[in-house]
């Protein structure tokens, strides 16, 4: 799972970002867009295109132009279509996928199922 963070809130959360040149890109879908509002402030990357960014505002406290997208990247680029990544102090952080409990990990079902289905 990848998480975008901002003053204590989750901005986007995702188990499918794409990591460009350093940066996870979140699907539109795992994006919290009531949180972010237009900024009109565009850069040109070379390669990607055309970058439209965003304000991140959490409880009133606006983060500028700490989120962008590429609306219609150039076909190099079209894996982060619609795609937003982050900057401007946001902590995007993966973490490990959740280990499944002992109690339901394959020996723990063997030892349950021969203890008389009592976990130890």
């Amino acid at each position: 799972m990848t998480q975008a963070n901002w003053n204590d809130t989750v901005i986007a959360d995702s188990e499918a970002t794409s990591v460009v040149e350093g940066n996870h890109y979140f699907p539109a879908d795992s994006v919290r867009w009531e949180l972010l509002k237009v900024n009109d402030r565009q850069t040109v990357c070379h390669w990607k295109g055309t970058a439209n960014y965003y304000d991140i505002v959490v409880d009133g406290t606006a983060n500028r132009a700490a989120a962008w997208q590429y609306r219609n990247p150039s076909p190099a680029a079209n894996n982060i279509k619609g795609h937003v990544a982050f900057g401007g102090g946001v902590k995007v952080k993966r973490t490990p996928t959740e280990s499944r409990d002992a109690a339901t990990s394959a020996p723990g079902l063997l030892r349950r199922m021969f203890s008389g289905g009592q976990s130890r």
